[in-house]
Parts: structure tokens; sequence; C-alpha cells
């Protein structure tokens, strides 16, 4: 099966150059195990052999478990443990042996049930280990362009139009509907259906089962399924509940588990002490639109375009690939959404160096200046007088992006820019 090249590959050897503990989280199936024996190939061209070992495998779980000090003897570093989460009595023994080796990039860890192992993470290796966030593929990676963190600056896009190729709405669609799990790309001939239905089957079984939060694994499918409709739409948890069945205090909790998976992002609502009318619910983006479509039970890539979700599909797989852009450099992604009570609403904003930069996302072509209407809401935090002279509190407003199927990049105005989907 062909590697598909990641683009967080030169970040994660950074890192580990950083940190004697590297550790790779990020849903299942979503190439962590193969990225880093990849990467740890090319260390063993250099003279660095790493030894890989998975705790998947039962009597080395157990040793694992039973003997952490044995298991450390028997497999010393540099080490690539796989699905660390099983084991997490290591953890305390990874410490004490990072402490007396002082040395870099000892230890590479991969984890998928993240639930159950970032607090024995943050409790057992705090300051010595970093972390990635790895997701499924970007489009950069899918088709072999460069990544860089999005940005709205148009010079920076137009550069990327010299490298990027132009797509039309059913290839996009074709993306959105495959998902991003990198066994659909590796090998075409795997069938979507019987790939996202043992996806699913897996995590349920080997996941989910096993939190005391769930009881019933079908109960928790269907939630899943609901929150799958949701994608793309402010988080109401009794409206969540009442369509699931369940309490909402229980839609709260499965929901942590959906987001703590990397099955789904909240997005954070930018509120500002001049924008008194935003409201503070967060907003709900799945992060692999191919697994959504599944869920919901769409056939083909055509249904899904003409269907009643087909935009909210599309800002979800516009927000996924901004979201990976900015996790595979290694970096926190700074975004965030508005809405207020009157309904006003702008799809996204990146805030960085204390520029707020808004985005809305069409599906359209020719979206038109109405689609940058709800900017002007930002006008007054850019003013000191808003802030009672405080102007440390003083936010600029950045170039603007509408995000949409435009077939090339054009000024909407002296502030704002079309910029078609497939140059993100």
């Amino acid at each position: 099966m062909p590697y598909i090249k990641r683009a967080v590959e030169d970040t994660i050897v950074q890192v580990s150059k950083m940190f004697p503990i590297l550790l790779v989280t990020g849903p299942r199936q979503v190439g962590k195990t193969t990225l880093l024996q990849r990467l740890a190939k090319a260390q063993e061209e250099a003279g660095i052999k790493r030894t890989y070992v998975t705790l998947d495998d039962p009597d080395v779980r157990y040793l694992a478990k039973h003997d952490p000090a044995l298991f450390l003897q028997r497999y010393t570093p540099p080490v690539l443990i796989d699905e660390i989460q099983y084991a997490t009595e290591l953890l305390p023994y990874i410490k004490i042996s990072v402490d007396r080796s002082k040395r870099k990039g000892d230890y590479w860890l991969t984890g998928s049930r993240i639930f159950v192992l970032m607090k024995n993470v943050s409790e057992s290796l705090a300051g010595r280990v970093g972390i990635i966030n790895l997701l499924g593929l970007s489009d950069a990676e899918i088709y072999q362009t460069p990544s860089e963190p999005f940005s709205t600056d148009p010079d920076r896009l137009m550069k990327r139009l010299s490298f990027v190729r132009s797509r039309g709405l059913n290839e996009i669609y074709r993306r959105i509907f495959r998902g991003s799990m990198p066994e659909l790309y590796a090998d075409e001939n795997i069938d979507w259906e019987i790939y996202y239905r043992s996806y699913v089957n897996t995590y349920l079984q080997r996941d989910i089962r096993e939190l005391t939060q769930v009881a019933d694994e079908m109960q928790f499918f269907n939630f899943m399924t609901v929150v799958a409709a949701q994608t793309s739409k402010p988080v109401i948890y009794e409206e969540l509940a009442n369509a699931a069945g369940i309490s909402a205090p229980t839609a709260k909790k499965w929901l942590s588990i959906l987001v703590s998976s990397h099955i789904v992002v909240l997005v954070q609502p930018y509120h500002n002490n001049a924008l008194k009318r935003a409201v503070k619910m967060p907003l709900l983006h799945f992060t692999d639109t191919g697994l959504a479509a599944y869920l919901l039970r769409w056939g083909n890539p055509e249904a899904l375009e003409k269907g009643a979700m087909s935009g909210a599909f599309f800002e979800s797989y516009v927000f996924s690939e901004i979201y990976k852009s900015y996790l595979n450099a290694g970096k926190e992604p700074p975004v965030f959404y508005y809405r207020d009570k009157d309904q006003k609403e702008i799809d996204l904003l990146i805030y960085q160096s204390g520029t707020l930069f808004p985005i809305e996302i069409k599906k359209s072509a020719s979206p038109g200046k109405a689609a940058i209407k709800n900017f002007h809401i930002l006008d007054s935090i850019s003013k000191t007088t808003a802030f009672d002279s405080l102007e440390a509190l003083k936010t600029s407003i950045g170039t603007g992006s509408v995000i949409c199927m435009t077939g090339d990049l054009l000024p909407v105005d002296e502030n704002n820019w079309y910029v078609p989907v497939w140059l993100i």
C-alpha cells in the first residue's frame, strides 16, 4: 500500500528534538503508527535504530501493565510504543527513564483513546512530552501540495495559485463524501461503506463500551448520528438530548467523548466587552465529513451535494481543512466563530497577534457582497472608545475571506476577498 507523505512530518521531527517524549494522538486509523514507523525508518538510515512495540499484543500489554520496569529493560530507548493508553502504568517509569538520561526523542508514543490517556500524561509527563494531534488527510496531503497554516493574506494566497490545482463542484463533493481516512486514498479498491461501518464498530466496541458513561452501544451510535446531523451548527444540549432520547447531562458527557476522540471539534464563540449581544454556545464540526456522511446514510457524492445538508457539509469541510493546516504545523488552531442574539453570524474568525480575520463560507460560486454583510459587527471592537479608554482591549480587524466555489482569487472590496475553496 503506497505511503502518503504527511504534512506534519517536519513538525514531528522538530518536536522530537525538543522533548524526550513525543506523543502523537488522534482518532483511530488516521495513520499515527504508519507515520512514526516511516520516520523511524528514516532515522535508521541515519544510524539511529528505534525499536517498535505495540501494546495491542496481549502478552506485551500484560508485561507493560504488571511489570513496567521489566518492560522498559526489555524495550530500551530509542523506542516507539504503540497504543500507550492500554498500559498507562508505564508512564511514571518512562518519566524516571528520561529524567536519568536527559536525551531528547528517547520515547515515541501513540494513543487513540485520548479521554483515558491525557489525564495520566498530564500527571506523569508534564514538561517532558511534546504532543502532536494528528487528524485525517488534508487536501495538501491528498494532492501533495505544500501545507501551511491558512492565512487570509491575499499575497500568500496569490502564491498558492501557482502550485494548487483548481477543482470543480463535483470533485469537491467527491472529496467531502469520501472523507479523510488514509486507507481510502492509499487503496481506492476499499469499499467506502464497509470501511466506515467497520470503523464505527471498532470505535464503539474497543473504546466506547469500556467507558462507564456509556451502557448501550446502539444508543451511543444513535447519538453520534444525531450529532452528525448538527455539524456546522451551534450546540444546544437539550436539542441533542431530545433527538437522541437521553438526558441533557448525558448528552454533554457523550459529546465530550466525541470531542476527546477528535471525532468532532467544538469551536468556541468569540466574545469581547464591546460585543454585548454575542451568544456563548460553541459551534460543532465533524472533523471527517466522510464519517458524518456514513452516519447520515448519504449514498453518494451527488446525493450529498444536492441534499439539504450540502451547505453544512461544505462548511465543516472548509473548517476541518483550516483546522488541520494549523495542527500540521504544530500550532494550536486560533479559531472562533461569532453569533449574536439577533441571529447574525460570522462562520469563522482567526485571531492572531491582536487581529481578527473574519471568514464566511458559502457553497455558491458567486455569493456577492451580501456574504460579508455581518463583518461590520466587528467594527466596534477596533475602536478604543468602546472600552472606556482601555486601549489594551482594542482589536484590529484584518483582511476577510469569503471561501466559496469561485473560480479565482478575486477582491470583494478593498478589505475582503473571494477565496476558491480549493486554494485553502
